[in-house]
């Protein structure tokens, strides 16, 4: 299926909801929860995942080129619901891209509603950040939250078995154990003071029972869905004119990069249901 033919003959207005895998599901799953009223579009491009080990300008490149597949699907509002993605692209597509392509276009990502309010779960002034190795890399996170909380001490750590793991099923298995552990500690090693805890990749979710395990009692364990669905439903209010132009019949459809039976075999762990996806080529 070429990219650009499905919708072609639709005249519909869906929510499209980026990830570079399955992560974004989770994301998908509390923003639907929240407005269910809406239609959404979900593309993961599995052929091309992980990006959190890949350079800037390449997750720039394959992040605009969804958000274009998506504004050809006649998005007029993408959410890039991948906290890489969000740190190494969204800012490019914003202020290069939308004004060539279309000034009435929105792409938003999942880092600035995180951090304008996680400070907020923090009583001693410290809050941690476990996300990818390109998040982390990019101190998009202590960026943003210092515009926020300027007081709020930032720690950070990559986890980058974590991804792999929870894609190959493993999540809840003794194996992950060792690196769920590790991480913690490396993470909480870094400050006693640490109350908060960021998830700050979509996937983590799936390892939240195994992370609880290895936490000390009072720390508090955030996870992005609800936040970013919470600040979807705001924007919107705010943005009439852009919540009257999305299509609002409840409808959900998935594409992928990859393989449409592999993703649905994985996809329904992310999402809470089965899912049924469509391959596309980009």
């Amino acid at each position: 299926m070429r990219w650009g033919s499905y919708f072609c003959a639709m005249k519909n207005s869906p929510i499209g909801v980026f990830d570079s895998g399955y992560g974004g599901l989770t994301v998908l799953k509390e923003i639907v929860k929240q407005l269910p009223e809406y239609d959404y579009l979900y593309l993961g491009d599995n052929a091309r995942a992980p990006y959190g080990q890949r350079s800037f300008d390449t997750v720039y490149q394959y992040t605009l080129e969804c958000v274009e597949w998506f504004f050809q699907q006649g998005c007029e509002l993408v959410i890039l619901a991948c906290n890489t993605a969000s740190a190494k692209a969204l800012r490019n597509i914003q202020q290069k891209d939308l004004p060539k392509i279309d000034t009435h276009k929105r792409v938003l990502g999942v880092i600035r509603p995180s951090t304008e309010i996680i400070g907020n779960y923090s009583h001693t002034g410290a809050v941690g950040i476990l996300g990818t190795a390109g998040t982390v890399l990019s101190n998009s996170y202590p960026i943003e939250m210092h515009q926020f909380f300027p007081d709020i001490a930032v720690f950070q750590q990559a986890c980058p078995m974590w991804v792999p793991l929870i894609e190959n099923g493993e999540f809840d298995s003794e194996g992950a154990d060792y690196f769920v552990q590790k991480y913690l500690d490396e993470l909480l090693g870094q400050s006693p003071k640490i109350d908060t805890i960021l998830l700050a990749c979509t996937h983590y979710p799936l390892l939240i029972n195994k992370i609880k395990q290895y936490l000390p009692a009072g720390i508090s364990l955030v996870s992005q869905g609800e936040i970013v669905a919470k600040s979807l439903a705001q924007y919107l209010d705010n943005h009439q004119d852009m919540s009257k132009r999305i299509s609002q019949t409840g409808s959900l459809q998935f594409f992928t990069t990859d393989s449409a039976t592999d993703f649905d075999n994985h996809a329904s762990l992310f999402f809470g249901k089965e899912v049924k996806s469509a391959h596309i080529f980009l």
